[in-house]
């Protein structure tokens, strides 16, 4: 019996090749590659259902017929757009290395209208008394308070909380340095509430965390190891259906907070931008539409003639 090939097909090396150029020269995120990669290898396998044994054969009928499958198996038209921007990312990137014998099949489909959709942003009233539910009496409690301050202060999100080191922070000059998207780096200022909380976590309750192991992570688990942020999530909704407020709370909610609540209070969008580490300002600008909203609802309500 002849041994079977462990050679990539040609179909791998360009998919490689792509995700390899996404990684080092675009300098995308880990979950985002991810996000990329199951993306594309979903569609090889549907080409393999079509007879099509590498994508730079694949012609726009493929395309569509990928789209298709994925409406007609429920997706959402916001994830049927996400799979199009990776497959228009993947046959631009072949185009241009001059790997496509044939037209771009990508090049004249359109994305499918997704809509805006606004993220929930809690009030002031419900971060407030988000922000009091951990029993800052305990080490976790106290780590689970700084959390969320340090969250609310800077709009962090929570793949860069969990994964923040100690020197990454100073609290005397009141910033922390951040490794964004995109290995963006952007410095946020530290709020008053936010500086106490946090040093009176590394003062006290990290030690304890830590029982004299060592960890360059800010945040700890008992063990001693970075929190996930699975954990996080898990964290949150656990005060979400404790607070008084009873709101429902999501991944990003402190981040949408810190957002609303700034262009609320009159701060402009460009800073609103850098704080968060979006490279596009449109992305930063559907939170104007939020505050609009919200303006829109207060106004309704209290004035005479709303």
């Amino acid at each position: 019996m002849a041994a079977t090939s462990t050679l990539p097909t040609v179909r791998d090396l360009h998919v490689d090749a792509f995700l390899t150029y996404l990684t080092v020269e675009k300098g995308l995120a880990v979950n985002t590659i991810a996000a990329y990669s199951r993306d594309v290898m979903e569609f090889c396998r549907y080409l393999d259902t079509q007879g099509v044994t590498e994508v730079t054969a694949a012609g726009a009928r493929h395309v569509i017929g990928f789209l298709t499958l994925l409406h007609d198996r429920g997706l959402s038209v916001r994830s049927q757009a996400r799979v199009l921007t990776t497959l228009r990312g993947l046959y631009r990137f072949l185009q241009r290395e001059e790997l496509l014998p044939a037209q771009n099949p990508t090049a004249l489909l359109r994305m499918p209208k997704t809509g805006r959709r606004l993220p929930h942003a809690p009030s002031r009233t419900q971060v407030d008394a988000l922000l009091e539910l951990p029993d800052a009496a305990t080490p976790l409690g106290l780590r689970n308070q700084a959390m969320l301050e340090l969250l609310y202060a800077t709009g962090l999100r929570v793949s860069e909380l969990v994964s923040l080191q100690v020197h990454q922070v100073n609290l005397e000059a009141g910033f922390v340095r951040v490794q964004g998207k995109g290995g963006r780096e952007r410095v946020v200022p530290l709020g008053t509430r936010a500086r106490a909380t946090i040093l009176a976590y590394l003062t006290t309750a990290r030690p304890v965390l830590l029982k004299q192991r060592t960890s360059t992570y800010l945040f700890l688990t008992r063990a001693a190891k970075p929190l996930t942020r699975q954990a996080f999530w898990h964290l949150l909704k656990q005060y979400a259906k404790h607070s008084p407020q009873g709101t429902a709370l999501h991944p990003h909610a402190l981040r949408h907070a810190f957002a609303t609540h700034l262009l609320e209070g009159g701060a402009d969008l460009r800073v609103v931008q850098t704080l968060l580490g979006h490279a596009d300002i449109a992305t930063t600008q559907i939170y104007t539409h939020l505050t609009g909203e919200r303006l829109r609802e207060v106004h309704r309500k209290y004035h005479p003639r709303g």
